[in-house]
């Protein structure tokens, strides 16, 4: 376990600025999500952090030990890569124990490493086999154990599972999570995926335009986002966000209200028409056209009566409402 602290670091590409000014501690043993739209700068961030780019300034503490200038294979990270990289002619084995063979360690050695590795992973019955013989959950698999047998300092993660289904998205983050925890290890995970961030940070760190806009747990991301950008990055669907005489009535410039905070009234003050109903087994999402022609997004219960004619009304309760300024910053909540 390692605690990985970033002290003012800054990249440029010419005249863009990747990332800015960036003060962050990983703390040690904790899972560590960057999040954000792409081009934000989480990526670049990460592979500053394993070597694989040179920063212009800053430092890099690795348990105390400025690592800036120190090469990748001294910094003692392991990183998995958004494509599996697997060498196509090595069979699982071969693919698990090649960072061991090149560091020299004796042959037995890498044979115990990588069956304890195999074993932990579920791969135990799969070491002869070559990649093409594989799926992808269990190539993704193989790719985490190629980074586990080096006993890394931390895990580095840039998007591992954009290349799988959903139903095999899911089973891998239950996976990468559950070894995580187990063996206590400190990683940094990147994803576009507000979901994958929700699910499986101790802190999650919200990314746009190269550098930080929050930093926190996800409920404390989830309750109290520190501007507009935040809290509809966060939370899916997306919050709604309204103006005009919506905000007006809660001396705000925007107003933001999550869709699983709507309730069917018909006294509600959120008045309109129904458009559209996405049905998703064991609820519906709602998708109205307010009276000033704004969209209104509600989660509702799946058996929802829709009236004949689509009108239909929301409440919500006054401490549910998000208040934002004209610079997108969260306001107090209302009194």
């Amino acid at each position: 376990m390692s605690t990985i602290v970033l002290e003012g670091v800054s990249k440029r590409f010419g005249d863009y600025l990747a990332t800015g000014d960036i003060d962050l501690v990983i703390p040690s043993g904790q899972f560590t999500v960057f999040v954000g739209p792409s081009g934000c700068g989480k990526t670049t961030l990460l592979r500053l952090i394993a070597g694989l780019e040179d920063m212009d300034e800053g430092r890099l503490l690795i348990d105390g030990t400025d690592m800036a200038r120190t090469p990748p294979s001294g910094r003692g990270l392991a990183m998995v890569f958004q494509s599996y990289a697997l060498y196509p002619h090595m069979t699982v084995r071969g693919n698990l124990g090649f960072a061991l063979k090149i560091a020299r360690q004796p042959a037995g050695e890498i044979a115990s490493q990588v069956e304890s590795v195999a074993r932990m992973l579920n791969l135990d019955a799969l070491l002869d086999r070559k990649p093409a013989e594989l799926s992808g959950g269990q190539r993704q698999r193989v790719a985490i154990g190629r980074a586990l047998v080096r006993q890394p300092k931390a895990f580095l993660f840039d998007e591992p599972l954009s290349n799988l289904d959903a139903a095999l998205r899911g089973q891998m983050r239950f996976e990468i999570r559950r070894l995580q925890q187990e063996l206590g290890i400190t990683a940094i995970y990147v994803t576009h995926d507000q979901a994958e961030a929700m699910t499986m940070a101790d802190q999650i760190v919200v990314f746009r335009n190269g550098r930080i806009e929050q930093k926190g747990t996800p409920l404390e991301i989830y309750r109290r986002p520190a501007n507009k950008f935040v809290a509809g990055f966060i939370g899916s669907p997306q919050m709604n966000f309204l103006n005009g005489m919506y905000a007006d009535h809660y001396h705000a410039t925007t107003i933001g209200i999550r869709p699983e905070h709507l309730k069917l009234d018909p006294d509600g003050s959120l008045k309109g028409a129904v458009r559209t109903v996405e049905h998703l087994g064991n609820e519906a999402l709602l998708h109205v056209q307010l009276q000033d022609g704004s969209m209104l997004t509600a989660r509702c219960s799946e058996d929802v009566a829709v009236p004949a004619d689509g009108d239909i009304a929301f409440a919500t309760d006054r401490s549910s409402v998000y208040r934002f300024d004209p610079d997108g910053r969260t306001l107090p909540e209302a009194a």
